[in-house]
């Protein structure tokens, strides 16, 4: 698999699959750009997310028609979905179409519906390309407001983040090691190890899922049934979107505690509304998880 990475297909899908990611979260002007295509062409524009999928698939031997199809053609729905979603709730308080596209790529990433198209350790191409779409679709056409992908972090964002960090820590720390679920592991990794991991994970963990479930789905929520609710809505998905990791049944203890680290990370992104700020308090858990409790 390293060696496939380094393959000149899969390293030219690798940049333009990050291309509209990247450029959306550290250059947010770039979202207006397609404002400024004609509408046919807007609608049309996401079908280049299908050519990493066909340089990466070629490379290895697995292309298929059905899968090119797919990741052509879904992005170009969801954005016509998410148009006429702009057209008939203009207010933004949540509309039909909102929900159905949140719900398909919630489960499409969860339950690894497209991950048979990639070949072995290639699947976060899946994700990455989901997540383009759902970029594209709400901010660049549904233009939904408020919510806070930007990712020129602040001071402020650090203070946020580690913040609730501190308040969520001791209360999963002692329900996790009172249920079995972390188990401390007294060992020291270096500092340069801890610091790349942080950052691998708040790249393509935290801040894939804090956009989803903070930045779209809390944010629609809320103009719908209040910020309380919506919270504990979205927490409770979260928490539920957990079920099948690290287990082969139902991971009530997982499921539990992604829910309470749902509350707080959702606290986080509310403070400021940033997703940088929720992103940091998730990539801090998961990293320390991940060093020193797993």
């Amino acid at each position: 698999m390293p060696r496939l990475l380094f393959h000149p297909s899969v390293f030219l899908a690798a940049l333009l699959t990050l291309v509209p990611f990247f450029s959306a979260a550290f250059w947010p002007r770039s979202l207006q750009l397609a404002q400024q295509l004609p509408l046919s062409l807007r609608m049309l524009a996401p079908a280049l997310l299908g050519f990493p999928y066909a340089l990466v698939s070629v490379s290895n031997g697995l292309f298929r028609w059905t899968w090119l199809a797919l990741y052509t053609l879904l992005p170009v729905l969801i954005s016509l979905l998410l148009y006429r979603a702009s057209l008939a709730d203009p207010e933004q308080r949540g509309e039909w179409r909102d929900f159905l596209i949140l719900g398909v790529l919630g489960l499409a990433v969860d339950l690894r519906w497209f991950e048979p198209a990639w070949g072995p350790g290639l699947a976060i191409f899946n994700k990455v390309l989901l997540l383009d779409a759902g970029i594209y679709g709400f901010l660049a056409i549904r233009q939904l407001r408020q919510v806070g992908f930007d990712l020129r972090l602040r001071l402020r964002d650090f203070r946020i983040g580690l913040l609730w960090l501190a308040a969520y820590a001791p209360i999963a720390a002692a329900l996790g090691l009172f249920l079995g679920f972390l188990h401390f592991h007294p060992h020291m990794p270096s500092a340069w190890h801890v610091l790349l991991g942080w950052i691998f994970t708040f790249l393509f963990v935290a801040v894939p899922e804090e956009l989803f479930f903070r930045g779209w789905m809390q944010n629609l929520l809320e103009r719908r049934v209040g910020p309380v609710r919506a919270l504990l809505i979205t927490a409770t998905l979260f928490g539920l979107s957990h079920f099948n990791k690290r287990a082969l049944h139902f991971n009530w203890r997982y499921v539990l505690l992604a829910l309470l680290a749902g509350i707080f990370y959702g606290r986080a992104w509310l403070q400021d509304r940033r997703v940088g700020a929720s992103a940091i308090t998730h990539a801090s858990v998961d990293t320390i998880w991940s060093a020193w409790l797993r």
